[in-house]
C-alpha cells in the first residue's frame, strides 16, 4: 500500500505521517524536507525559495519526477507531498485540514521550540502572512505547471479536519480509515 498525504499548513501531516509509518511498518518520504534542504543549500529562507520556484519550474518538476519514480519502483510507503495524489494515482490519498489560524499557531509554537523549518519568523502575525504567501505561491505554481488545484478535496479518499483534535485522535482516525480501506481492497 502507498499512502499519499497532503494538507493545510499546520494540520499535522508530518506528525501523523511519522506515526502511521511507525504503526504500519512503512518507509516515509517527506518532500517538504527536500525542498527545505534545497533552500538552505542556496542560502535562502524557505519562502524565498518558494518564490523562485514560481519562475523556475525545474524545482517542482525535479521533486515531482522523484515522486513518480517512487510510485513506479517502490511499495509500502507513506509520502508527504503536494502532488503525490496525482503522480501516484493508485495511492490511498489523505488530506488533513485545519483552521488557518490554528495551523499557524501550531507552526509558530514549533518554530519557537526548534526551528528546523528554515523559516525566519519573529511574530505570529508575520508567520500568518508568510503562510498565506506560501499557499498562494503553491496554488499558482501547480495551476501553472500542471493545471490542478492541490487543495481540491475531491482528489482525496479521506479528509480529516484536525483543528479540534489532538495528535493521538488524528492518528486513530487515520488508522481506522486505512484499516477499513485495506478490508475494502481485499473484499
Amino acid at each position: 500500500m502507498i499512502i499519499s498525504m497532503n494538507g493545510d499548513l499546520g494540520a499535522g501531516k508530518s506528525t501523523i505521517a511519522k506515526k502511521i509509518a511507525e504503526e504500519l511498518g512503512m518507509k516515509r518520504y517527506y518532500m517538504g524536507q527536500i525542498l527545505r534542504d534545497m533552500s538552505k543549500e542556496r542560502g535562502m529562507t524557505f519562502l524565498e525559495f518558494m518564490k523562485v520556484a514560481e519562475t523556475d519550474s525545474s524545482i517542482d518538476k525535479d521533486i515531482d519526477e522523484y515522486v513518480k519514480k517512487l510510485g513506479r519502483e517502490e511499495n509500502n510507503f507513506i509520502i508527504e507531498s503536494r502532488t503525490a495524489w496525482s503522480f501516484i494515482p493508485d495511492s490511498v490519498k489523505i488530506y488533513l485540514s485545519v483552521d488557518e489560524e490554528e495551523g499557524v499557531r501550531r507552526i509558530h509554537k514549533e518554530l519557537q521550540a526548534d526551528n528546523k523549518r528554515n523559516e525566519d519568523v519573529k511574530s505570529f502575525e508575520e508567520l500568518l502572512k508568510n503562510c498565506q504567501r506560501r499557499i498562494l505561491s503553491e496554488q499558482k505554481r501547480y495551476k501553472k505547471y500542471y493545471n490542478f488545484n492541490i487543495r481540491d478535496l475531491s482528489h482525496y479518499d479521506f479528509v480529516l479536519n484536525t483543528t479540534n483534535l489532538n495528535p493521538q485522535e488524528v492518528l486513530g482516525k487515520n488508522l481506522e480509515f486505512l484499516r477499513s480501506f485495506r478490508q475494502i481492497e481485499r473484499g
